[in-house]
């Protein structure tokens, strides 16, 4: 689904990735973890194809596609969707019109019919019964006045609606309490499977205690400098990255 070759980045003269090589399959979680610094939301932003980042080397592939020429909005319509570490708020946009929007400006670009307002309803009840949110939340605003767990729940309820192929979650656990964690990990397990792919990106081991992931990457210099299974990241935990940028010294 998604194959990243050899990805040299910058931001203005700063290199930030220095040769990336990573594949995700459908129905695979990877977790991306890192230092401060190491390039691990700069990846993020190369794949959903942010401006400021430049490529100076290698390919972003997603479904084959090259996504050189490929603008940001046309990637999300092709299934590419991320949740921010800090989600902006939008006051006067309630989160289900914002959603019809969303979800029809997708079937215009892909060719399809838009719609219809019941066909929207019934979807938008069934994903808010399964990610247990309540009716009048949709009404509120986009994020005005939400609370830290607020505003992932909700992206997490627009990643439902939005179905897409691939879900990178940047940071998602950062300022979230344990009840809030566990809500924005349940309704990722409950949107997981064999046909779309998740990208975790997180400094932390606690949020891949309740969303597994099949491959642990370690980024440290713009680098992957070591993958494993989910026990990588308990030996992280563990022992902080001390040891992995001594053996990035060493290679």
């Amino acid at each position: 689904m998604l194959k990243i070759k050899d990805i040299h980045a910058k931001i203005e003269e700063k290199s930030i990735l220095n040769g990336i090589n990573l594949e995700i399959k459908p129905g695979e979680v990877h977790a991306i973890m890192g230092p401060n610094g190491s390039g691990k939301s700069t990846l993020a932003s190369v794949i959903t194809g942010k401006e400021e980042y430049e490529i100076t080397k290698g390919k972003v592939l997603f479904e084959k596609e090259d996504l050189e020429e490929v603008s940001p909005e046309e990637r999300a319509h092709k299934g590419i969707f991320m949740s921010f570490q800090y989600p902006i708020e939008i006051p006067g946009v309630t989160i289900t019109n914002f959603l019809k929007t969303a979800i029809n400006e997708t079937k215009k670009a892909r060719g399809e019919k838009e719609m219809s307002a019941k066909d929207m309803l019934k979807m938008l009840r069934e994903k808010s019964n399964m990610l247990e949110i309540d009716g009048k939340f949709l009404s509120r605003s986009i994020n005005d006045g939400f609370s830290g767990g607020e505003k992932k729940r909700n992206e997490i309820f627009q990643m439902a609606m939005l179905e897409p192929k691939l879900a990178i979650l940047d940071e998602t656990d950062s300022g979230l309490d344990i009840d809030a964690l566990k809500i924005v990990a349940n309704g990722v397990n409950k949107l997981k499977n064999k046909n779309n792919a998740i990208l975790v990106i997180t400094h932390y081991q606690r949020l891949l205690e309740y969303i597994v992931p099949d491959y642990v990457h370690v980024l440290f210099d713009g680098k992957i400098v070591k993958s494993g299974g989910k026990e990588l990241a308990l030996k992280l935990e563990e022992k902080g990255y001390d040891w992995i940028k001594e053996e990035a010294k060493n290679n």
